[in-house]
């Protein structure tokens, strides 16, 4: 009996001792975010693209929603012709659009420039090859759940070069892959939906992407980093992680983002139980 009351005191001291702590979590200087991923659909007809530059600020890490950027002076410049192209924010939505739309040229580099309180961020991309899917189907097999989702896709890829895509699963689910042990082959490879992650029967449209080595490199960093929940890798801007753009004003001011420019497929593939 002593030893039962005993466990029961202690377990009410316990009970009792239970309190919330709130910590205040420092938070610096917001910073410029720069989202300039664009993407050439060269397989459809006719050609099309996405050209959009998203501005916004660093907020908090438990903020579930970044400040949008209105009020900046947004250009693209080609740099083998210096024709420059001018983007806007109609919609006040920190969505930059071309005010005339364009392609993205082959073996041409192109030099984004964002000017923000005085500041000039510059960032330079050429847009990266990209091949066709050869086939994109549903597959059988599951994994450790038995609930799980198989899609396999399969593609060619380029020979004599390093090759870097980035697949785009809707649904915020991202996968890069290299090329390191199929250079110059046919690859096909097998992508898993989580039970949570996709409502069976639905379509879902899933992208190619040939990206370079450095956005390779930064993209992966980005995702183990943030994660892919929540809003995906692009919702919270790790405030430690560089991309490609500068600020040639003041440089200790760097921005966060990237700009990229890829070759791009896509493929609605239709789920079923």
């Amino acid at each position: 009996m002593k030893k039962i009351a005993l466990l029961f005191c202690c377990t009410i001291f316990l009970v009792n001792c239970e309190e919330v702590v709130e910590i205040d979590l420092p938070t610096g200087t917001p910073k410029l975010v720069i989202e300039a991923l664009f993407e050439v659909y060269f397989d459809e007809v006719p050609l099309t693209t996405n050209t959009i530059v998203k501005l916004r600020l660093s907020a908090g890490y438990f903020d579930e929603t970044l400040p949008v950027v209105t009020n900046a002076v947004v250009t693209l410049e080609n740099l083998s012709t210096n024709t420059v192209i001018s983007f806007e924010d109609n919609d006040l939505d920190g969505n930059y659009l071309p005010t005339n739309a364009f392609i993205p040229e082959d073996d041409v580099v192109y030099e984004l420039s964002v000017t923000y309180n005085n500041e000039v961020y510059k960032g330079k991309a050429t847009r990266t090859k990209t091949p066709l899917f050869i086939n994109v189907e549903q597959g059988t097999k599951t994994l450790f759940s038995g609930n799980e989702t198989e899609v396999i896709v399969e593609f060619s890829d380029a020979a004599l070069e390093d090759n870097f895509y980035l697949f785009d699963f809707s649904n915020n689910l991202y996968l890069s892959i290299e090329d390191r042990f199929f250079n110059g082959s046919d690859y096909n490879f097998s992508f898993f939906y989580q039970e949570d992650e996709v409502e069976i029967p639905s379509d879902v449209l899933i992208k190619m992407s040939g990206v370079s080595k450095d956005y390779y490199t930064y993209f992966r960093v980005l995702t183990n980093q943030s994660g892919q929940n929540g809003g995906g890798p692009f919702q919270t801007i790790p405030s430690s992680l560089l991309g490609n753009i500068v600020n040639t004003s003041h440089q200790d001011n760097f921005p966060l983002g990237y700009f990229n420019i890829s070759e791009t497929v896509t493929y609605t593939l239709s789920l079923t139980e």
